[in-house]
């Protein structure tokens, strides 16, 4: 083959100006060639473009378990398109499991490891592209956050919802197993009872069925722009899958011809779109994280505060668990997240006029869809579930720089009553089990923050116990760690400045009055600024058990959750970026 021919190639790409040009091309790269023949690569598959394919496949939940399968069939699709494949995995701790023990401290840690690994893996090799599988909670987020940190053409595919269990003729999820925990403690659930429900709850291949944080950022991927429109929606058993699997092989091929990059379509426009999407579907508290996150890998100024009046503005028009009545599956049967878009758009919440990775806009893609009638799980916009965001931010005296909660569900938005203070989750869980707190309380974790945590851990099984013994609107709940999307109830997480950093919620004691407002977005405890600061000068930090390995690490670098608990300095300090080298 003449130098021509591999470098101005009939498909439309320049190999001259892709980066595996440095594997590939010229008699310095023999080495490197005999490699790829070593792996049975014929001279054609070498001198095409390289695409990455990185799933987080493992055998830690049913969430990933299906993303092997789905990268072959992404593999097939970027052959058909004249590219050479390279399949790579990532790691991904899965919250469900990790879930109420010190595994939990691993969650977030895991975002940073899986968008840095797959940048390793990419630059190590040289890969021209890159299509992203992920399954899990902080998988979506942390391959949509490499993918912008790269720039490097990519498409974003979710692994597909599970499908929802039975149980005595009712829909469950795993959320009613952690709140039939909560049941069996009250006398409620005998053990055959419990056993019976945790045989059902989960059927299938797939990540959790609610609109937690798995469907939440599932969403968030079209939204944003970078993933093929209904690849979210279809669940994780279905044949569909892999359709939309090869279908974002050819579309990656399609971009290195256009050149259109992750930063070309990420915009803030886009953000607040992705914002839209999580407000309206009453999505996870844990998206005003990693919006943030991702906001941070392109250089967009998008923090928490931000999120926040997009969520004010944006009505909750989906009625999807833990607030409201469906599950994934059943908004991918009425038409699935671009039916929500297209009420969003045609109603002015969304803006259409992005760019996406199909290389049209978000208002041409979603030409010709409708919202269907005659079905209750997504609503008219005229006609809302609530006016405003099923999330709503928070500020005040007890979280200067910020709080989240999700009201999707919520009767009452405002809360006031006296704290009942734990220093970390262990402490609370085991006061919920033994009923040692009251109603009308707000129940204080603090040191679970991203540093001081270390990890900044979710507290499902303390929520769903609570939920699960009749007092989920009956208590309050403030932490500065994490809720998961599945959480319901008056619950306050990613409080701002942490208890580590010197932050207010460090600074409290049982009985302290805290009032929580979600209908204003205010968040205070009855304190005067002098005995807030009077305290602050008899506080110090408290030193945890992770002193050495990858949770210290993180811990040395990792920012306030109001930007999204990053670990490095994002684009804004980058001197260029990897498909420029």
């Amino acid at each position: 083959m003449s130098s021509d021919k591999k470098n101005l190639h009939a498909n439309g790409w320049d190999k001259s100006k892709l980066v595996s040009r440095y594997v590939t091309e010229g008699p310095k790269s023999a080495p490197h060639r005999a490699y790829y023949y070593a792996m049975g690569l014929t001279e054609e598959e070498i001198h095409q473009p390289l695409v990455g394919v990185a799933t987080c496949w493992n055998e830690a939940a049913p969430c990933n378990i299906a993303l092997s399968r789905q990268a072959q069939a992404v593999k097939k699709g970027v052959s058909a398109a004249k590219g050479t494949p390279r399949e790579f995995t990532t790691i991904t701790v899965t919250d469900g499991i990790a879930m109420g023990h010190e595994g939990m401290r691993s969650s977030l840690v895991s975002r940073e490891v899986i968008a840095d690994s797959v940048e390793l893996t990419m630059r190590g090799h040289c890969y021209d592209a890159l299509v992203g599988l992920a399954g899990c909670d902080k998988s979506l987020p942390g391959m949509m956050m490499v993918m912008l940190r790269l720039n490097v053409p990519s498409v974003f595919m979710y692994g597909g919802t599970i499908l929802p269990g039975k149980f005595r003729g009712d829909d469950v999820d795993i959320v009613n197993v952690f709140e039939g925990v909560g049941k069996h403690a009250t006398g409620e659930f005998s053990d055959a009872d419990l056993k019976e429900l945790e045989c059902v709850a989960c059927p299938s291949a797939g990540a959790c069925g609610g609109q937690f944080t798995a469907n939440t950022m599932a969403c968030v991927s079209e939204a944003i722009g970078l993933a093929l429109p209904n690849s979210a929606g279809a669940p994780a058993p279905y044949e569909s899958r892999d359709e939309y699997a090869e279908a974002s092989g050819k579309a990656v091929m399609d971009l290195i011809k256009m050149n259109l990059r992750p930063r070309d379509i990420v915009t803030r426009k886009s953000f607040e779109n992705a914002a839209a999407i999580v407000a309206a579907t009453g999505g996870s508290t844990n998206a005003g994280l990693h919006l943030p996150a991702m906001a941070h890998e392109c250089g967009i100024d998008f923090d928490l505060h931000d999120v926040g009046e997009v969520f004010k503005k944006t009505p909750l028009i989906a009625n999807l668990r833990p607030g409201g009545k469906y599950v994934a599956k059943h908004l991918y049967d009425v038409g699935g997240v671009g039916v929500v878009m297209k009420e969003l758009l045609d109603n002015g919440f969304l803006h259409g006029d992005c760019m996406t990775v199909t290389g049209k806009t978000i208002a041409e893609n979603l030409e010709g869809v409708s919202l269907p009638e005659d079905q209750d799980v997504v609503f008219p916009v005229k006609k809302p579930i609530h006016p405003t965001g099923g999330v709503v931010t928070l500020k005040g005296n007890l979280a200067p720089l910020g709080a989240i909660v999700k009201i999707a569900g919520l009767e009452e938005l405002v809360f006031e009553g006296p704290a009942r203070v734990f220093d970390g989750e262990e402490a609370a869980f085991d006061a919920v089990q033994n009923r040692e707190y009251k109603e009308g309380e707000v129940i204080i974790i603090r040191y679970e923050g991203p540093k001081g945590g270390p990890g900044m851990r979710e507290m499902l099984s303390t929520t769903a116990a609570l939920y699960g013994q009749g007092m989920g609107g009956k208590v309050a709940l403030i932490t500065d760690g994490r809720f998961s999307g599945g959480t319901r109830g008056f619950c306050i997480g990613h409080a701002a400045p942490e208890a580590q950093d010197g932050g207010p919620i460090g600074l409290l004691k049982d009985g302290d009055i805290i009032r929580i407002d979600a209908e204003a977005g205010t968040l205070d405890v009855k304190l005067s600024d002098e005995e807030l600061e009077a305290r602050k000068k008899e506080w110090t930090p408290r030193k945890h058990n992770y002193q050495n390995g990858a949770i210290w690490k993180y811990t040395q670098t990792v920012g306030s959750a109001e930007k999204g608990a990053v670990t490095h300095p994002g684009a804004k300090a980058e001197t260029h970026t990897f498909v420029d080298l």
